[in-house]
């Protein structure tokens, strides 16, 4: 009897299938047998595109004469061994006699479409091939996906734009990634990583980054006054000149203190006003990805990590890589049975009885098939239950986002009244910003009820619940003092404000409907943009401080050393992101952007080998070696009294620690001081304690010197022990001694 054989993403998925499929399966390694079906699965990527040598040998060698590669006919090979026992046991599935027709289980996105499409040329199969497209991984939705098998004929677009999309990485990032080595390796320890979507995501951080670096602080003032009207009614106020807050200078501010100090005021303008707030649109990737980034300072990776479990172990979720932030038409039905599976919970029971007592939907600014390509966005699912005590913190976490904003997208408008008063003392204007909440309409899905203050600060002054005022009414200046401050540089992008960057091509656009209509340009996918950011970590362009991505010195020159080039164009990159979207609609042929892609990285090679040929990275002067005295330069792999041209005494910091690199800043201060002050940006211990550094210099014949750190389980595998001081040699590294390093 003939089988159909279902090829899925990952072994849970599998095994998922499985259980829905009729009959019982039998487990074999890689795969489950079953009377009418053959489940296996891949493992995430099992092929990828091959290196350069599988096209010719001469290719092992890095040669600006070779370049630009750009193979007329792509090879695939298996990635690793691990891949390849998979990748076995799926090729002898796919030989069977018994089996007559293959189904694509995949992820239902471009990624899932390459992973299969990859697969099945690498095994040389020719059997007729069915997708299947799940939103979702309940039973039901399950067993509607397996009655709905598409063509894959139908799918040949998405397949086109994954191939290209891939191949296009490959053309760009490997002859960029090459040319720029050869022309910087003597400036550079290792290979200068250049992409066609890293590059630019890493020039919007490092301009960043060049901004801060500019910036000089000013010095402002302002001026804060407690007044007071009959009966205690009490409030506060900044003094504008005009819309401005900000003084000049301490004399200017001083003879307002001294002015208003003991006086009494006219509340000269008394301005309320109404304000609706409407719900926030549901949640596709990046917007969960923001969001939790803003609320719990998850990584984009974190946080895609957890949306997946919660869709593939856990049921709860429906696709989660989706770009979309919409639901299509036959949908409808759906809503009120998920509010009604969500209200279980106490959490969310209030929330879930508003929704199912509306006799008509708002589903206006909810359902929008124009908007939904491959997938709707995130919402839980419709499930016999979802296994909220099954679920980790993290997936916790992000299942209550995705709940709350399902619920809250259904209720009607927040109100706030905003009222704005000027107090005017001895000819001085003081603002006052007063805010309450009137209904907590989507709001209250959060907890929030009205009369609610919500407080803020900024150089207007703060927000605050304001007591009954009048017009023309006089007040006493009960209290009025001056505060100096500095302007501030321009923030560094945390994860969630970088995503938010890449879904507009780099442009700032706060307002939510027009971030919408930006998508089609944008660096990446939702479903790649969290590797994007982890690619350029694991590179050392970048490094994690607390919730900031701040950028090396490695990072910072090669965006300096491109320029304006096109490749750190983010405007660019979203174009072909445009363009590789029109490929999925059939509106633009995968040769047209194949070509051009091409022609751009024939280009860029060419000005790479012009523009790099003389560049070489400053090096920074770090003062006088401890140890004897010569002046101290960075070099490509450390920090050293010692070249070519004076050997020193040897004494050298080397750049490569624990895994991870010191900066010149922080060898600067081990040289200076023989101790950091604070922990040493990007080097954490197993248990995710961060540590200092040390310069520890042991004087006498055999001089040597070590970096150390201050927290002993950072070495491999250590327990930590009771005092946190200390340090651990594991994580040192000693200079040889002077005669040697002669």
């Amino acid at each position: 009897m003939a089988k159909t054989l279902v090829i899925a993403e990952k072994p849970s998925v599998g095994q998922d299938l499985a259980r829905v499929l009729p009959g019982a399966f039998t487990k074999g390694e890689g795969f489950l047998d079953g009377p009418d079906h053959v489940v296996s699965w891949a493992v995430g990527h099992l092929v990828q595109l091959a290196d350069p040598e599988e096209y010719d040998p001469k290719f092992k060698k890095w040669r600006m004469a070779d370049l630009p590669i750009a193979p007329e006919r792509f090879k695939l090979e298996v990635r690793d061994e691990r891949s390849r026992k998979q990748m076995t046991v799926i090729k002898r599935q796919l030989g069977r006699d018994d089996v007559d027709l293959v189904v694509n289980a995949c992820d239902a996105g471009r990624e899932g479409e390459l992973i299969f499409a990859y697969v099945y040329e690498k095994a040389g199969a020719k059997k007729p091939v069915q997708r299947l497209w799940l939103n979702s991984m309940t039973t039901q939705a399950i067993k509607e996906a397996f009655e709905h098998l598409r063509p894959a004929e139908e799918l040949a677009n998405l397949e086109a734009a994954a191939r290209s999309r891939s191949e296009a990485d490959w053309i760009v990032g490997m002859n960029a990634t090459r040319a720029a080595t050869i022309r910087l390796r003597s400036s550079f320890d290792g290979a200068v990583s250049l992409g066609r979507v890293q590059t630019p995501t890493l020039a919007i951080l490092a301009r960043r980054e060049e901004e801060i670096r500019a910036f000089v602080p000013e010095p402002y003032w302002v001026v804060d006054a407690t007044f007071a009207a009959t009966g205690e009614r009490v409030y506060e106020g900044r003094f504008h000149a005009g819309a401005n807050p900000r003084i000049a200078s301490a004399d200017e501010a001083t003879a307002i203190v001294e002015a208003a100090r003991g006086q009494t005021g006219v509340i000269t303008k008394l301005e309320k006003t109404t304000r609706k707030e409407r719900a926030p649109l549901l949640y596709d990737l990046t917007t969960l990805q923001r969001e939790a980034n803003s609320r719990f300072g998850f990584s984009a990776r974190r946080t895609l990590g957890a949306a997946q479990s919660l869709y593939e172990e856990h049921k709860a979720l429906t696709y989660p890589r989706t770009s979309s932030r919409y639901l299509t038409g036959d949908m409808v039905p759906e809503i009120k049975p998920i509010a009604r599976l969500v209200g279980e919970r106490a959490e969310y029971r209030a929330g879930s009885e508003y929704v199912l007592g509306l006799d008509v939907l708002p589903l206006g600014r909810v359902v929008n098939d124009a908007k939904v390509e491959d997938h709707h966005a995130i919402i839980p699912t419709r499930a016999e239950r979802h296994p909220v005590d099954k679920m980790k913190p993290d997936e916790l976490k992000i299942y209550d986002l995705v709940v709350r904003r399902f619920l809250a997208v259904f209720h009607p408008e927040a109100v706030f009244e905003n009222t704005r008063v000027e107090t005017t003392v001895a000819s001085h204007v003081f603002r006052t910003r007063g805010k309450v909440m009137l209904v907590p309409g989507w709001r209250g899905v959060y907890g929030e009820e009205a009369d609610a203050e919500r407080p803020a600060e900024d150089d207007e002054g703060r927000e605050q619940r304001l007591p009954k005022l009048e017009r023309d009414e006089q007040v006493d200046v009960r209290k009025v003092d001056l505060e100096e401050k500095v302007t501030q540089p321009p923030r560094r992008y945390s994860e969630g404000s970088l995503l938010a960057a890449m879904e507009t091509a780099g442009k700032l656009v706060d307002e939510e409907e027009l971030r919408e209509a930006m998508k089609d340009s944008g660096i990446g996918t939702p479903a790649t943009r969290a590797a994007i950011i982890e690619r350029l970590l694991d590179v050392g362009y970048v490094e994690r401080e607390a919730r900031a991505l701040v950028v090396t010195e490695k990072g910072i020159n090669v965006i300096r050393f491109l320029g304006e080039h096109q490749l750190t164009s983010p405007g660019m990159t979203g174009d072909w992101e445009r363009r590789l979207g029109r490929i999925e609609r059939g509106e633009e042929s995968r040769k047209s952007f194949m070509g051009d892609i091409v022609e751009f990285t024939r280009g860029t090679v060419e000005e790479l080998d012009v523009k790099l040929k003389e560049v070489r990275v400053p090096r920074a002067n770090l003062g006088p070696c401890p140890v004897c005295g010569r002046d101290i330069v960075e070099n490509r792999k450390g920090f050293s009294c010692w070249s070519k041209e004076d050997p020193g005494c040897g004494f050298v910091i080397w750049k490569g620690k624990a895994g991870k690199t010191l900066n010149a800043a922080v060898a600067k201060e081990l040289i200076e001081h023989g101790r950091t002050a604070k922990p040493v940006t990007g080097f954490k211990s197993r248990n995710g304690r961060s540590f200092r550094a040390r310069l520890a210099i042991q004087q006498g014949e055999d001089e040597k010197w070590r970096v150390e750190f201050d927290e002993p389980w950072a070495r491999e595998g250590a327990k930590p022990p009771e005092q946190e001081e200390g340090a651990t040699d594991a994580a040192s590294e000693t200079a040889p001694a002077p005669a040697a390093a002669a």
